[in-house]
């Protein structure tokens, strides 16, 4: 059902070599963009009558407008299951207590007697959300974008998921919902590379956006890779990952468990186990098996994520080794049950959430931790960051220098002017001062 790699025995190779041996699912984002760049154009071209062509050729659907009517989301709102609508509201509530606190204020620093720098941090002025809409219904995904822009203080939320036959053409109810729940009342039915497209070139009846984030497919990725420079990203999100890292003191029960839970997300789900223990390895693989089959999406999604190329057990000498391999993987989600897990947790470099312990699984991290979901896949943890309430933040210097201050650094900046050969930038400083700088 899953693969081994065994990386006991030998000094464990650095970098990008013990990067190529270890799991990795196949998501060539370059090969999309060529299929998705014409889409992308043709919404620029067309506008709502590209979306609501597209929305009848990917998703079956024959729409007369892209923008969800408000009527709909009050009724999506008043049809919702007392205990989803209660729990999406403790969602909702903890991820703003966690994000709330992500706040950042201007701060000022006297470089010299005369001479500040102040940062400020400004809230892009409006957003795209992206809510996935495929295999499996994400309302969840609509609180972990949503949330953190409004606590930002980002002015203008749109979200976007695409249109469902089953729901008249509109985006699943529950995505609805929690759209009311949160106050975001501008939604479209719109999905894949052609929603992207309508938040960057803007359409007649959404207007452009600053920024898009939010998970989607290999379309959505390619489609962000094509606007980059145009509009900010988050990231270009590759399919779900978890890495356990786990001694001989785990329960294989939770371990197995929480390999199945990112398994059923989609057949190019990744799920690694690193361990020094063969006797949890065994463990886990017996305890797979009744798992697997009393779930839901066996064929179709956990049994080839869980045989696919990239998922395995990772076999290595000690746990110390297992954290080197763990930092080369870089995991969107890593769970670490070892003894002594939370200082472990501390020395973790590359991860897009840690989750210490047993009673921290991923799981709740995707729902009601507060942390958010929206993480970096494929590796790229090594350099990006999940997303927060800072993805919606720009830093802007304010430097303010009297002519005392200038006058003390003058001579330095025509220094470095010179040496740079942009002389123009030293005679802006000579012209304040009669041609004549002090100090030289």
């Amino acid at each position: 059902m899953i693969s081994r790699i065994d990386l006991r025995g030998d000094a464990l190779p650095e970098g990008a070599a013990l990067r190529a041996l270890l799991p990795r699912a196949e998501f060539d984002v370059a090969a999309a963009l060529e299929k998705v760049r014409p889409i992308c154009e043709d919404v620029h071209h067309r506008g709502t009558a590209a979306l609501i062509e597209y929305a009848e050729k990917f998703d079956g659907v024959t729409l007369e407008r892209v923008r969800v009517p408000a009527a709909a989301l009050a009724e999506a709102l008043a049809g919702l299951d007392p205990e989803v609508r209660a729990a999406l509201e403790e969602s909702i509530r903890r991820a703003r207590i966690v994000h709330r606190a992500q706040r950042r204020a201007p701060h000022t620093t006297q470089v010299v007697p005369g001479g500040t720098v102040t940062e400020k941090w400004v809230p892009v002025e409006r957003v795209g959300l992206y809510a996935p809409g495929g295999r499996s219904v994400y309302p969840s995904s609509v609180i972990m974008n949503a949330v953190p822009a409004q606590e930002a203080g980002v002015e203008s939320i749109a979200l976007a998921s695409p249109p469902q036959r089953e729901h008249g053409g509109l985006p699943h109810p529950t995505i609805l919902a929690a759209c009311a729940l949160l106050g975001v009342d501008e939604v479209y039915a719109a999905g894949g590379a052609q929603a992207v497209a309508m938040f960057a070139y803007g359409t007649e009846e959404c207007a452009p956006a600053n920024m898009v984030t939010g998970p989607g497919n290999i379309w959505v990725a390619a489609a962000k890779r094509y606007f980059t420079g145009r509009i900010g990203i988050d990231t270009e999100a590759g399919p779900t990952e978890i890495a356990v890292l786990a001694d001989a003191g785990a329960d294989p029960v939770h371990v197995a468990a929480d390999l199945i839970s990112q398994a059923e997300h989609d057949p190019m789900a990744a799920a690694v186990l690193v361990t020094d223990s063969a006797e949890l390895a065994d463990a886990v693989e017996r305890e797979l098996k009744p798992q697997v089959a009393a779930s839901k999406h066996i064929d179709d999604r956990i049994v080839p994520a869980l045989g696919g190329r990239q998922s395995a057990i990772v076999l290595v000498d000690s746990v110390e080794d297992g954290l080197t391999v763990v930092d080369a993987y870089g995991a969107e989600h890593l769970e670490i049950q070892t003894a002594d897990a939370a200082a472990l947790a501390a020395r973790v470099r590359n991860a897009g959430a840690i989750f210490v312990g047993p009673w921290a699984p991923v799981s709740l991290g995707d729902y009601c931790a507060g942390s958010n979901h929206v993480l970096p896949t494929g590796g790229c943890a090594c350099h990006s960051s999940g997303l927060s309430v800072q993805s919606f933040l720009r830093g802007i210097h304010i430097v303010d220098y009297s002519r005392e201050a200038l006058a003390d650094v003058a001579h330095h900046v025509v220094t470095l002017a010179e040496a740079e050969d942009l002389p123009a930038h030293g005679a802006a400083i000579k012209a304040r001062f009669g041609w004549k700088v002090p100090g030289k």
